[in-house]
């Protein structure tokens, strides 16, 4: 099959492409950015010169439908808002990687997004994409919402004891800290050499888009209605993501108990592993792959549960996931095109 990628000169873009390019049943399509039409894509990424050497499109809703079967979108949210339904409406199966369509309150998106919503009929036939937790669903979807970075790596650390009887679900608090690559490509003070390197910079307190994305899962998820405190922060490296995060029990119970508790949740998810007792991942433990590592432990003196997940914020937190479910969506192993060794060091 054929897959279109729009917003072509992104990191989610060339993530897709390098994920695509060794993928057994998808090849990369047509590749669209407005901004770059017309140039070679290996102009924008040189380190693809004589291995993806075709010109960027504009976007052309006719020949995107009429040369590709699958359209993944890797484009800043308020975009695929508006490209989505002109996409759907020609047939196409869609993958969203932005924010639009992962909220189903579309006051909460407003809110949080500070974007007008798209139309609420296409909120209702998203299917929200964490692979692990909804296949079933996503077998059947025409447009899936990528899940963000941050709430991949928080609700898979979070869910398995959510779903017990043992967790305080008022006591959550997540703190989450990100490479400079979750920022994206473009210029940013936030993003700049002199602002970051040898800096660790909290931000978005209590105003992070993924703050409502995170408890709408979690909400779901555990039955009741889940609110998080969750904070943000900025890293010098490149990729990675790492939540830590804090849950309060309510009997007490072992650091081994949880950790079997949480391979039997994952024994059939080949993307998801759970360290032994004793052992906490690393990011650089799943660099450049689709894992999410998941370490925990239990104090008991305070009788808290600390878990640590860690994921790559291009894959796992993006491309990855999306082409994890691309291939669920096809029916194919969901393994395909990502059994891809985590890079070291």
């Amino acid at each position: 099959m054929k897959a279109a990628i729009i917003g072509g000169t992104g990191y989610g873009a060339i993530e897709l492409i390098r994920l695509i390019n060794q993928h057994p049943y998808l090849e990369v399509g047509s590749v669209v950015s407005n901004s770059q039409a017309g140039n070679n894509f290996s102009e924008s990424y040189p380190h693809l010169t004589q291995i993806i050497e075709q010109p960027l499109e504009t976007f052309d809703v006719e020949a995107i439908a009429k040369n590709n079967d699958v359209v993944f979108l890797a484009t800043p949210s308020g975009v695929s808002s508006n490209l989505v339904p002109q996409l759907m409406e020609t047939g196409m199966k869609c993958i969203d990687l932005s924010g639009d369509f992962r909220l189903r309150s579309l006051e909460q998106y407003e809110a949080w997004y500070k974007r007008t919503p798209t139309d609420y009929e296409y909120i209702k036939q998203a299917v929200y994409g964490l692979s692990e937790i909804y296949p079933e669903t996503i077998k059947t979807a025409s447009l899936i919402a990528n899940p963000g970075c941050y709430p991949t790596a928080a609700t898979l650390g979070l869910i398995p004891i959510l779903k017990t009887a043992i967790a305080d679900m008022e006591s959550i608090i997540i703190d989450a800290k990100s490479g400079v690559s979750g920022a994206g490509r473009g210029l940013s003070l936030i993003s700049h050499y002199a602002e970051i390197n040898e800096n660790l910079k909290a931000y978005k307190l209590g105003a992070h888009q993924h703050i409502p994305e995170i408890e709408q899962v979690l909400s779901d998820e555990s039955g009741n209605p889940t609110t998080v405190t969750f904070t943000t922060h900025l890293v010098p490296m490149t990729r990675g993501i790492m939540c830590t995060i804090y849950l309060k029990l309510t009997e007490t119970i072992s650091t081994k108990e949880i950790v079997n508790l949480y391979n039997e949740f994952y024994k059939d998810k080949p993307f998801v592993r759970v360290r032994p007792e004793g052992t906490i991942p690393a990011t650089k433990e799943v660099l450049g792959s689709n894992y999410c590592d998941i370490g925990l432990h239990v104090d008991e003196r305070t009788n808290r549960v600390t878990i640590i997940s860690v994921i790559d914020n291009l894959v796992k937190g993006a491309a990855g996931q999306a082409i994890q479910n691309a291939n669920i969506m096809f029916g194919w192993d969901e393994r395909s095109g990502l059994n891809l060794l985590p890079m070291y060091p």
